[in-house]
């Protein structure tokens, strides 16, 4: 059935309706009428809308797919089932990632300082600088979290303010203690997503604010089953919330963590970018137990972040939809 049948079916009930209430009694034929244009209009919505995996219809949180190969009819995804090969939406090209920028950040801080179970890390220190920079980042409303000057962050706290409530204050501030400058990190951001095979991505800031910070899907998962690989990352990324010296508990913005087979990843969102979403989902399936790992870029909505991880949603639905309990 087309799209077009509801509407036609609500057009025959229109003329039926003229037939039946005469010329004479205009004010309920103009009711009516408007009603079933109503009807009309209603059911085309319907029937270009598909629900969330919780039968959601908020256009804030809906994300439209397209009719042929299942992809975001806005931005790219990129995913990769198990062990098998990418699979990458069409027309990909850079664009701006915003604090999905963040995993990169972190990966280079646990190539530089690895850590274990149990293990909190060097420190960082939190200077009069850093505060400063702080308060100039709150007020161009970015998002960061509370610091003191003579503040000491262990790395696991530093790591655990950038990636759950991603506070671009402390990626800046992590940067320049691990490599000297920000312009340092950065460098070594961009040689190591070209050692990753991130030939379409480049890098311009730890955070993922600068707009000319940008990757392609694609890029993006390279970079996402590396660090799946990475255990610790891979649990930080994992975790609900964390308590950070001055900020307090810190939540992760990730809030499909822990339903429907969600393991983490790394949400990001500004206007340039839209939603984003590095995403890691197991579930078990008809064909058995299964990991995906993906990104998507560029999602629209009322809200950005729940663009980004409905788009997600709707993407492992698709791919590896949980078996059917009994």
């Amino acid at each position: 059935m087309t799209s077009s049948t509801p509407a036609r079916t609500a057009a025959r009930r229109t003329q039926s309706i003229l037939l039946l209430v005469g010329p004479h009694r205009h004010r309920v034929l103009l009711g009516v009428v408007l009603a079933a244009l109503l009807l009309a209009a209603t059911t085309f919505a319907a029937a270009g809308r598909l629900h969330d995996g919780r039968g959601h219809t908020d256009p804030s949180t809906t994300t439209y797919l397209s009719a042929t190969d299942g992809w975001p009819l806005r931005g790219q995804g990129a995913y990769v089932l198990g062990n098998g090969e990418p699979a990458v939406s069409p027309d990909e090209q850079p664009v701006p990632i915003a604090s999905v920028a963040k995993v990169m950040t972190a990966y280079i801080v646990l190539k530089h300082f690895p850590l274990h179970a149990g293990e909190s890390g060097p420190r960082f220190v939190v200077g009069q600088s850093d505060v400063a920079d702080t308060e100039t980042r709150r007020g161009e409303d970015q998002s960061v979290v509370d610091v003191r000057a003579g503040e000491q962050l262990t790395e696991r706290d530093a790591l655990m303010a950038i990636l759950l409530p991603s506070a671009n204050n402390i990626a800046v501030l992590v940067a320049r203690q691990v490599d000297g400058s920000v312009a340092s990190f950065v460098a070594e951001m961009n040689r190591t997503a070209q050692a990753l095979g991130m030939s379409h991505t480049t890098y311009t800031d730890p955070s993922g604010f600068d707009t000319g910070t940008v990757s392609t899907a694609l890029d993006q998962l390279r970079l996402a089953q590396a660090v799946a690989g990475d255990k610790t990352l891979a649990a930080m990324m994992a975790t609900p919330s964390y308590p950070v010296p001055v900020a307090g508990e810190v939540y992760n913005t990730d809030t499909l963590l822990g339903r429907d087979g969600f393991v983490g990843m790394k949400t990001g969102s500004d206007d340039a970018a839209g939603g984003c979403f590095m995403f890691r989902s197991e579930r078990h399936t008809a064909s058995g137990d299964v990991t995906l790992i993906g990104v998507v870029l560029g999602q629209q909505g009322d809200s950005l972040i729940a663009a980004g991880l409905n788009a997600a949603e709707q993407l492992v639905d698709r791919v590896a939809p949980n078996a059917a309990t009994p």
